[in-house]
């Protein structure tokens, strides 16, 4: 089910399965700046992916001494969250432990997530705690997807992706068909705040940038100045990232992520994988993406 809040500037909607952003829209031009789901190109619009981002060596791990199997960007996307309350430009949602996520994960963990409205920014806050008596480790990842162009004037060479800062990212290669990590490094640019962007960027697949000190990454409209800006602080990873296999960019997904996929080396035991957090018996962690959209 969907739910809303909305402010003078923008209308925010978000599903209640995966806890989902799927739209906001300018109420002063009715512009819709999320991506619209099309399922020929990109079923989903700003999943968020939990218990880890990216794939697992083989499909599966190990935990406890039992083996269990995984999909791509884990099981948070694609279940059910309960909705708690919508009011004053706050919405809210949890996902809670249960027999099918226990199938997935052997872990209790309660998954919180709160959209804040203010003025022309939305914030998603996701907090997750053990609510169990064993370890809780986990990776987690955003990942919306934006509407490109932002009208029927422009094509993708009219936008740009631009830090705030001059940057020389550092991409962590994954294997073109296994998505997995490779070991591989390379040099995205060097002091540059702009990714030129064309409609063949993503042919490789998502860039997965690390080593930035940028605050923020926005997709840009060179001749209006009209932008989405995403904040990167806090974040090892970000990623953008669009479908393949399509003869234009539809939409640009960036992806401020706390945790990587698989090596191709990976061990397979849930312990041995890098995470966001391992949290204790009752304790907490959080963090907030942070989306202005000037348009």
């Amino acid at each position: 089910m969907q739910h809303t809040i909305e402010n003078e500037f923008l209308t925010v909607t978000v599903e209640s399965k995966g806890a989902e952003l799927v739209s906001v829209v300018d109420k002063a031009t009715g512009a819709e700046m999320m991506w619209d789901g099309q399922k020929d190109v990109w079923p989903r619009r700003a999943p968020i992916l939990f218990p880890y981002c990216g794939k697992l060596n083989g499909g599966h791990y190990t935990l406890d001494g039992e083996t269990y199997q995984g999909g791509q960007h884990g099981f948070g996307r694609d279940l059910e969250h309960e909705f708690v309350s919508a009011e004053n430009g706050v919405m809210r949602f949890v996902l809670r432990s249960n027999e099918a996520t226990r199938q997935k994960l052997p872990r209790d963990f309660a998954l919180e997530s709160t959209f804040t409205l203010t003025g022309r920014t939305l914030r998603q806050t996701i907090t997750v705690t053990n609510t169990g008596d064993k370890e809780l480790r986990f990776g987690f990842g955003f990942h919306p997807g934006f509407a490109l162009p932002f009208d029927d004037k422009h094509t993708t060479a009219d936008y740009e992706l631009r830090f705030d800062a001059p940057q020389t990212p550092v991409v962590i290669e994954t294997g073109a068909t296994s998505g997995l990590v490779t070991g591989a490094t390379r040099v995205l640019m060097e002091n540059s705040d702009v990714i030129p962007m064309d409609d063949r960027m993503f042919d490789h697949d998502s860039i997965c940038m690390s080593k930035l000190t940028a605050k923020t990454l926005s997709v840009v409209e060179k001749d209006t100045g009209r932008r989405i800006t995403v904040d990167l602080e806090g974040f090892p990873y970000t990623l953008i990232w669009s479908a393949v296999g399509n003869p234009e960019l539809h939409f640009v997904c960036i992806e401020p992520w706390h945790s990587l996929p698989d090596t191709e080396t990976a061990t397979g035991n849930w312990n041995d994988k890098p995470c966001a957090a391992a949290l204790a018996a009752g304790e907490s962690w959080s963090t907030d993406l942070n989306m202005t959209f000037e348009r």
